[in-house]
């Protein structure tokens, strides 16, 4: 793929990947992306203080979720690793590895939907945000773009649909067909990971066994894609054939590299998602627990009050 000017990383030569390098802000980022995360920011952290104004509270743990996965977004977009991305597919794999594998669960444990649902205000009439977006989370729409029938083959089409046909290099002609895969892969994550978090409300909430199985029949197809690449001994895609020559990169060994990190990463997220459903787990069952104790407690004061009761008749009557 040759120069072309004005698309980032491609007027100019690009010394060879480094972190440090990776990290570097970038005066010519993906400016969707820095408006994305700010906003994303912003009105998280806009709710949070309505609620501690109104006098409720909000888990701190959930709002360094979402600042951490907010975080995570810039860094992939909004720094030089995306000018890398679009000369190495090492680089380009990364990314799109963090947004569809690492940031959606991040950000779903801060649970932005919970926060939406009580900080925005419930004005009267059919048109207030607050009814507006109960009205979405039950509509057919939502209903079917977040059950597991679509999720799970969309999230599977989305590495082999995209990258083992032509779309690929189409999409990567221009910086604006490489940031909307940048956003499909992010939006993917989110619809995959959403019925499995169980964090926020949504039409679908199967129970944790169910989940787990969603979690390991995604999984798989995911490795076995990494592991392809890895072993493939041509060119996947063409739009990384011509390399530019200061980054000193061969662009087989590249896709190798690329294929490991797309392996690598399907172990990450079912170690932190069986995490965190393991202490779901543990707290519905407390909560259960605490419920039946409650219930026990008040059908036992019951029977002690009604045996008390028929005490006393029995007393009245001998009296």
């Amino acid at each position: 793929m040759g120069d072309m000017p004005g698309m980032p990383g491609m007027g100019h030569d690009l010394p060879p990947l480094t972190l440090g390098r990776a990290l570097a802000l970038d005066p010519s980022a993906d400016w969707p992306f820095v408006v994305g995360c700010a906003l994303m920011l912003g009105l998280y952290l806009a709710g949070v203080v309505r609620l501690r104004r109104r006098g409720d509270s909000w888990p701190l743990g959930r709002t360094v979720a979402w600042v951490l996965g907010t975080l995570t977004v810039a860094v992939v977009t909004c720094t030089r690793l995306d000018a890398y991305g679009m000369q190495l597919l090492s680089a380009h794999m990364l990314q799109h590895m963090v947004l569809s594998m690492l940031s959606p669960i991040i950000l779903l444990l801060g649970a932005p939907i919970t926060l939406a649902l009580r900080a925005l205000p419930a004005a009267k009439g059919p048109f207030s945000p607050r009814d507006l977006l109960v009205s979405l989370l039950h509509s057919r729409y939502v209903k079917v773009v977040s059950h597991p029938a679509f999720t799970i083959p969309l999230f599977i089409a989305s590495l082999y649909g995209l990258y083992f046909t032509p779309l690929f290099d189409f999409l990567m002609r221009s910086q604006a067909g490489h940031t909307l895969m940048m956003v499909h892969f992010l939006g993917v994550g989110l619809l995959f990971f959403w019925p499995i978090m169980g964090v926020d409300p949504g039409p679908h909430r199967p129970g944790h066994l169910m989940r787990m199985l969603e979690l390991f029949i995604g999984m798989p197809f995911h490795a076995f894609f990494g592991v392809a690449v890895m072993m493939a001994s041509g060119l996947m895609v063409t739009s990384y054939a011509h390399p530019m020559a200061s980054l000193h990169v061969d662009p087989l060994t590249d896709q190798h590299l690329a294929g490991g990190l797309a392996w690598a990463f399907s172990e990450i997220p079912t170690f932190i998602v069986l995490i965190a459903l393991t202490f779901q787990w543990a707290k519905s069952e407390e909560r259960v627990s605490r419920r039946k104790d409650r219930t026990a407690d008040r059908d036992g004061d019951a029977e002690l009050n009604a045996y008390n009761a028929y005490l006393a008749s029995l007393e009245r009557r001998s009296a």
